[in-house]
């Protein structure tokens, strides 16, 4: 199988790798191969795959975030990339009615998806949405246990409390703004429950880093 440019490209130039060389990759899907290149030519590298190791998964459930991007696209970034590395099987972008951005440049984002993926030696990538309207996505018919932040008063349980070891959980987050009174009003007549991530406020991505955290640690294999 012949790599793609840019991991060629890694391979070759960057860690000066050459054909007998061996080396380990991923097809993001939950296995990792065991590869000899066997040709390298300009910036094409092809590599026989030896063996095959497919990656048990590392926590039970499907953990899915979904969060209003912050206006800043290097905060997105550094969410997505330390999300992938403590472990998730979602990320969302949630266009909302105090979102602070409409458009996520998803190229880049992949990109750092994998590199985090690689680098905390995961064998699959999460599954990555561009922008979706909240309440399309509230509507989609979402699987396992419901979550959303909000900073409107009323009774809450902190996540931690809330979430139950090994089940599917999704946990919204909103922008600086917070949710609308509408969305936060949808979200609950859809089953979503209120919860606290603490009595800090926190910024957008901070949040959904806690979350992710939160959830990824009630999944882990025991």
């Amino acid at each position: 199988m012949e790599l793609p440019q840019e991991e060629a490209g890694h391979c070759l130039r960057v860690l000066r790798m050459k054909e007998g060389d061996s080396l380990r990759i991923t097809d993001g899907k939950g296995s990792f191969y065991n590869a000899v290149i066997s040709a390298a030519q300009g910036k094409r590298c092809i590599v026989h795959i030896e063996s095959e190791e497919r990656q048990e998964a590392l926590w039970n459930g499907h953990l899915h975030i979904a969060m209003a991007p912050t206006k800043l696209m290097d905060r997105n970034e550094w969410f997505v990339e330390k999300a992938v590395e403590i472990g998730v099987d979602e990320i969302t972008f949630l266009k909302t009615e105090h979102s602070e951005r409409d458009v996520i440049k998803m190229e880049r984002i992949e990109k750092i998806a994998v590199s985090a993926m690689k680098q905390s030696q995961k064998a699959t990538l999460p599954v990555l949405n561009g922008m979706t309207s909240f309440r399309t996505f509230i509507e989609s018919g979402l699987r396992g246990d419901k979550f959303i932040a909000h900073c409107e008063p009323g009774s809450k349980v902190l996540l931690q409390d809330a979430v139950v070891p090994g089940h599917d959980a999704v946990v919204l987050i909103g922008p600086e703004g917070d949710f609308s009174p509408a969305e936060i009003d949808m979200a609950l007549k859809a089953g979503f429950k209120p919860i606290s991530l603490g009595p800090s406020r926190l910024r957008t991505e901070t949040a959904a880093l806690v979350s992710v955290h939160i959830m990824n640690l009630a999944g882990q294999k025991r």
